[in-house]
Formats: structure tokens, sequence, C-alpha cells
């Protein structure tokens, strides 16, 4: 059995981790706001058809954080995934905005077409091992993979 205050709290942190109030979330998960407005007061208890809607609308939410407190708000593979762009921005975020030797800049994405010889002209300006794919990823969980 779900304990509702700890319920209730979860729910606070989930609207506070996206920034939303009790209307909005009620209107981003299609109940009505008086729905929320009970819940948060303590009045009516979760329904399973309330928490499926939440899993339907985010599901990179932790069902099992969500039902009884264990573990992340969000899953894993989601957590692990952020991680790795904040690292990867903070780590070589001069590297995204550097020239090219064809004038195009990093930043452009893979649209941009590196071409062998640019690729070969970066590698040998830094004596790095060869290049054998380049994996864009993207702030909506995408990803493309180049291959030189």
């Amino acid at each position: 059995m779900v304990n509702t205050d700890d319920f209730i709290k979860r729910l606070e942190i989930l609207m506070e981790h996206f920034g939303m109030n009790a209307s909005s979330f009620a209107d981003k998960i299609g109940v009505q706001r008086s729905s929320i407005s009970h819940l948060l007061s303590g009045r009516n208890k979760p329904s399973l058809d309330f928490v499926l809607k939440i899993m339907d609308i985010f599901p990179d939410i932790n069902l099992y954080w969500i039902l009884n407190g264990k573990g992340n708000l969000l899953n894993e593979e989601v957590d692990f995934l952020k991680k790795f762009q904040q690292q990867n921005e903070e780590d070589h975020a001069p590297i995204l905005t550097q020239d090219l030797p064809s004038g195009k800049k990093m930043d452009d994405g893979p649209e941009a077409a590196i071409s062998k010889n640019e690729t070969s002209e970066i590698q040998n300006s830094k004596n790095d091992p060869e290049v054998f794919k380049i994996v864009f990823f993207y702030k909506d969980g995408t990803f493309k993979e180049f291959n030189p």
C-alpha cells in the first residue's frame, strides 16, 4: 500500500523538478485541477490511473520511486545520460565552438559534413590517435554517428 503522505511529498518534488505548479501539472497529465488539489491536501488517495497518467507523460520517472520512495526520481539510464551531457558540456565547452579548417563550427552539428581531410587535419594538429567514429548527442536524448 502506498503511504499517501509520502506520495504527496514525492509528487511535490516531481512538480518542482519539472518546474510546474499543481495547475500546470494537472493540465499536463490530463486530470482535473481539483484532483491534484484534493490529492495534495490529503483528501483523496492516488489511484492507479493517476500514477499511470504520470508515467505516460513522464516516462523517465522511476515508477518504484514514485510509488514507495526507493531509488532515484529519474530512471538510472536517464540520470547517466544527463550526467554525461553535463560533463561533456563542462569539459568540452571551448571545443564545441571551435572553428574547423573548413571555416565551419563544431556546433553546426553533423550537417556540417566533416570531410575525411578535415578530420585528418584536426587529428594531426593535436597528435591524437586516429578517429574512427564521432557521436553527436542531442539534448532530446537522441544521437547521430559519423564515421569519417
